[in-house]
């Protein structure tokens, strides 16, 4: 009997998991269905009751959820380490990020930066007021709209600089990647999933996460620029 496995996750795991339901299919006759939206926007989702099997958000929403009791107790599997990289439009001259000297000072030159309002924007919200530079370039900001990927305002020209997890920039046209943030700055997001609290086949979700946390999804998380957690 073929079950329909219905889920929600934030953008930055979009592509991973497009590929994950693609390997799956191949072993298992269940339709999953995964809609990916800004990683607040899930949660909210979640918290109001709407029913979904799977749920897949940065670790720590997760564990929220959790513990209010929209996800099912004991269901979490992490599934991905993601970092930072660092893009500017297609054609623009490559700012050094090799350290992270030079990354503060790519900051400092450039005329509008961006990155996303999920966790690691937070995280370089904070690196910018360690570095004393938060004030500085505050009116230079250019924050994306929710479910809106930095890069693509990068590839429109209305950013020069745009930070982002690398799982986010790697398929999108018209920037250049410049690279990963320097190990000594590093911001590393944990992804996990866990089964909903509203889901009807809880054993089928179950299977598909045990199968997304597997040594068999490796590869595929890889491809597109995460890590196996």
């Amino acid at each position: 009997m073929t079950i329909d496995i219905k889920g929600i996750s934030s953008m930055a795991t979009r592509q991973v998991l497009a590929e994950l339901v693609a390997l799956y299919a191949q072993q298992s006759s269940d339709r999953v269905g995964i809609e990916s939206v800004g990683g607040v926007d899930a949660a909210k989702r979640v918290q109001a009751g709407e029913p979904f099997d799977v749920v897949i958000l940065a670790s720590d929403a997760i564990d929220k959820l959790l513990a209010a009791g929209h996800v099912r107790a004991a269901s979490k599997v992490n599934l991905v380490h993601s970092g930072v990289a660092v893009a500017v439009q297609a054609g623009a001259s490559v700012p050094d990020i090799s350290s992270e000297d030079a990354v503060r000072a790519a900051v400092l030159a450039a005329p509008s930066i961006s990155y996303s309002t999920g966790p690691s924007g937070v995280a370089l919200a904070q690196l910018f007021e360690r570095w004393g530079i938060a004030q500085e370039i505050a009116p230079r900001i250019v924050q994306a709209p929710p479910g809106v990927p930095v890069g693509t305002l990068v590839a429109r020209g209305e950013v020069a600089l745009g930070f982002q997890q690398l799982s986010e920039l790697l398929h999108v046209p018209g920037i250049t990647l410049v690279g990963p943030l320097p190990a000594a700055i590093q911001i590393t997001t944990t992804f996990s999933a866990g089964v909903g609290a509203a889901s009807a086949q809880p054993a089928a979700a179950q299977a598909l996460l045990a199968f997304m946390a597997s040594p068999q999804a490796a590869d595929a998380k890889r491809r597109q620029g995460m890590d196996p957690a």
